[in-house]
């Protein structure tokens, strides 16, 4: 009778403890987007930025190659890193690293090795996400990616993302808006860069990070829905110097320009401090 009994419930659950099965399923999706704020509405499309000027955007774009989900073995430590909440000698914690007392720059998968102890089982990449795309900023798109090796999770926490982006393209319009203005009328404005080369010399454009939290074990659902998602707005161009920028023989403010380096440094550097962001849902298969 007894037998009879566990027959029916052995083989419900026999689904979650066949030998070699993944321990979690990705879903993913991908998606990246430039969203004008209303309170800078400055007409005409354009936007106020807090130097005065103002940008309208006519084109957009980030070239996303694929984004590494890394992590490693569940159980390894007594303690999850939380960049909102860091260990003692860590604060400011941004864009994949934190500021120690002493002033070195420590990434996060370092201190996180350092809270388990400095040892046990490294992270390592998980699976990759192949985008290979160009995500448009101005339109609304949802990509799903092909996961490497495969979208099936052996068991694993998954901690963290890096988006490795290989273009920036970004076309469109600046003017001041004080009342003497640094420059008159509208400048329009370009910019591509792009991977070049192999090797080191072809390392991406920007390398973008976030963490998550996506333990795949048999205490949770196995079907994870993951949306990965990237935001730029108006604040990107607020700490850029357009006075200081140049149209060439055509009226266009070439920023691929050898003259506009230190232009184009600012710029990165704005775009480096981007964090994408997850959201996870988790679902019986």
């Amino acid at each position: 009778m007894r037998t009879r009994l566990l027959l029916p419930l052995l083989l419900l659950s026999g689904c979650a403890l066949e030998p070699g099965e993944s321990f979690a399923v990705l879903e993913p999706t991908v998606r990246a987007d430039y969203t004008p704020v209303a309170s800078r509405d400055a007409g005409n499309g354009f936007q106020r930025l807090a130097s005065d000027f103002q940008v309208r955007l006519d084109g957009a774009a980030l070239g996303v190659t694929h984004i590494d989900l890394v992590g490693g073995a569940t159980g390894g430590g007594p303690t999850t890193f939380d960049p909102a909440n860091p260990p003692p000698r860590y604060s400011n914690c941004h864009n994949g690293h934190c500021h120690r007392d002493d002033g070195a720059l420590v990434d996060y998968e370092d201190i996180q090795a350092e809270l388990d102890g400095g040892g046990g089982a490294s992270e390592s990449t998980v699976a990759s996400l192949h985008v290979d795309a160009d995500l448009d900023l101005l339109v609304e798109q949802t990509l799903t990616p092909e996961c490497e090796p495969s979208c099936e999770l052996p068991r694993t926490n998954v901690s963290r993302y890096q988006w490795d982006v290989s273009s920036v393209r970004l076309e469109g319009a600046v003017r001041d808006g004080r009342a003497t203005p640094r420059f008159t009328g509208e400048r329009p404005f370009r910019l591509t860069l792009t991977t070049e080369g192999t090797g080191e010399a072809g390392r991406p454009v920007l390398e973008l990070r976030g963490t998550v939290a996506i333990p795949a074990d048999r205490e949770h659902k196995p079907r994870v829905k993951l949306a990965l998602s990237l935001a730029l707005s108006p604040t990107l161009f607020d700490a850029l110097d357009w006075a200081a920028t140049t149209p060439g023989p055509d009226g266009v403010v070439d920023l691929d320009a050898p003259e506009h380096a230190t232009f184009r440094t600012a710029l990165l550097e704005s775009l480096s401090e981007l964090e994408p962001q997850a959201e996870v849902r988790r679902e019986n298969r």
